[in-house]
C-alpha cells in the first residue's frame, strides 16, 4: 500500500485534494496522512475545520512515497510558509513531489519545476508569486495534470488528473488509473443526452 502525506495550510482549497484523498484511500488503497507546518486547525477555503495533528516530523518517521501540495489562498500572500528544505529533502530521496494550483507555487520556489516539464494554473501565475522560479522555458500549458521526473503538477481546475497522475506514479494498476478517470469523467462525455 504506497503512503501519501497531504499538505494542508490554512485556505487550502477543499476541491484539490477530495479525489486523491477520498477515492484514493477508500477505494483504490492508498494509505494518506495529512501533515501541515504547524499541527493544529485548518480552515479551508469553504469553511471546514480539519485538525491536523502531524507536522513535518512525520515525512521522516513514516517515510511516505509522495508528498501532496494542496493549493489555496495561502501560497500567493507573504507570509507562505517556506517548505522549500522538505520538498527538496523529499524528492532527493525518491519520493513523488506533487503540487496543485497555489500547491505549484512551492515547488517552485523550491527549485523543482526548474528542469522538470511542468504545468500550473499559468505561466505568469508562477512567474509572478514564485521567487526564484527559473523554469518558465520548461512550461506546459495544458489544462491537465503533467509528470515528469518524479514531479507532478495540476492547475487548480484538474483534480481528477492530478489524482490519476499520483497514483500512476505510486506504480497504481494502468486499470485502476483508467477506472478513476472514466468514472469521474462520465458525466462530461460528449454525446450526452440533456436531462429533461
Amino acid at each position: 500500500m504506497s503512503k501519501v502525506a497531504v499538505l494542508l495550510t490554512q485556505g487550502f482549497a477543499d476541491w484539490e485534494y477530495g479525489v486523491l484523498c477520498g477515492l484514493g484511500q477508500a477505494y483504490f488503497g492508498l494509505d494518506i496522512r495529512y501533515v501541515t507546518p504547524t499541527p493544529g486547525d485548518v480552515v479551508s477555503m469553504g469553511g471546514l475545520v480539519a485538525r491536523v495533528s502531524d507536522g513535518f516530523e512525520l515525512l521522516d518517521t513514516w517515510e511516505p512515497d509522495a508528498l501532496v501540495v494542496v493549493g489555496g489562498t495561502l501560497w500567493e500572500q507573504p507570509e507562505a510558509p517556506d517548505i522549500s528544505g522538505v520538498l527538496e529533502g523529499m524528492h532527493a530521496r525518491g519520493a513523488v513531489v506533487a503540487g496543485i494550483c497555489g500547491g505549484t507555487l512551492a515547488l517552485a520556489r523550491a527549485g523543482l519545476l526548474n528542469s522538470v516539464r511542468h504545468t500550473s494554473n499559468d505561466v505568469g501565475f508562477l512567474g509572478t508569486h514564485a521567487e526564484g522560479y527559473a523554469g518558465a522555458a520548461q512550461y506546459v500549458d495544458q489544462p491537465t495534470a503533467l509528470s515528469d521526473g518524479g514531479v507532478i503538477t495540476a492547475p487548480g481546475t484538474a483534480p481528477v488528473s492530478f489524482a490519476a497522475e499520483i497514483m500512476a506514479a505510486l506504480n497504481a494498476p494502468l486499470e485502476t488509473v483508467h477506472q478513476l478517470k472514466s468514472m469521474l469523467g462520465a458525466e462530461h462525455k460528449s454525446g450526452q443526452k440533456a436531462a429533461s
